[in-house]
């Protein structure tokens, strides 16, 4: 099992909160994404790289009693929060497997679709990672994406140098660690290299105010990334407080308005 402290955020309950938030910004867009590619009732769907399982749960609802949901995170800790939560919800169509996914060997699966978000640019294999996917998809499976391709869009308007020089110090500290936050702009070529083809681009970007809840995404990760940064002796205190400062006088100011970083939503077909 991979040590917890190896997540970006950790996977404390302050973080497992936070991605539940940040699900409930992203759940009408993963909606879409399924809706295109066809998961629906009595299918085996796959959510790779699960985390505390939020989309698991909407998955396994959508498959219903007559499908299942097979759910892989390497954090038993968010394993557990995801079997707690399907108990709750009575939702007994989900298994859950424990796998490093940059190393670990997949389950056996004949999927009819899987969903990845935000996993391809935390791992130091994605290509390999990918490979062993369209492994799990059936002929005709569908895989849905969504990764960042332009991370440095994150932006505030008036701009803010302060806050664009933490959106860069994020960047550098993922690339420290192995991963690639751009890496959207790969993967539609490596699908093609294994035999999928891309059915759908889409980029996702919006452009908000302090009013809107999608607000609440940046507005979170904001807070527990400088924190993060700080633990990890790239952003000094006073310069978090500059950010962290920044940050909050945009959010109390009506008009001020964010660009989210770039999201691109792939899905593709196993031939």
């Amino acid at each position: 099992m991979a040590d917890e402290r190896e997540y970006v955020l950790g996977t404390h309950d302050e973080e497992i909160a936070r991605l539940g938030l940040q699900h409930r910004v992203w759940r009408p867009r993963a909606l879409d994404g399924w809706l295109q590619a066809g998961f629906t009732t009595g299918q085996t769907l796959v959510d790779v790289g699960c985390g505390p399982g939020y989309a698991t749960i909407d998955l396994a609802e959508i498959t219903g009693p007559s499908g299942r949901v097979v759910a892989i995170d390497r954090s038993q800790r968010f394993l557990d929060a995801l079997q707690a939560n399907a108990a709750r919800r009575c939702l007994p169509n989900i298994e859950i497997v424990n796998a490093e996914l940059d190393g670990d060997g997949l389950p056996e699966v004949a999927a009819d679709g899987v969903w990845v978000r935000w996993v391809f640019a935390f791992v130091r294999q994605p290509r390999e990672l990918l490979a062993r996917i369209v492994r799990l998809l059936k002929p005709g499976g569908r895989i849905v994406v969504h990764e960042y391709f332009d991370y440095s869009t994150w932006r505030l308007a008036p701009r803010s140098e302060v806050f664009e020089q933490f959106v860069q110090t994020v960047m550098a500290s993922w690339r420290a660690d192995g991963g690639e936050p751009d890496i959207g702009l790969d993967l539609p070529r490596w699908m093609n290299e294994l035999g999928l083809r891309v059915t759908s681009l889409r980029p996702i970007v919006e452009v908000i105010t302090p009013s809107s809840f999608i607000w609440e995404w940046p507005k979170t990760f904001v807070q527990a990334g400088l924190a993060r940064l700080v633990d990890l002796g790239r952003l000094t205190s006073d310069q978090a407080k500059q950010v962290r400062d920044d940050f909050a006088s945009r959010s109390a100011a009506a008009h001020a308005m964010l660009i989210t970083p770039a999201v691109m939503e792939i899905v593709a077909v196993a031939e």
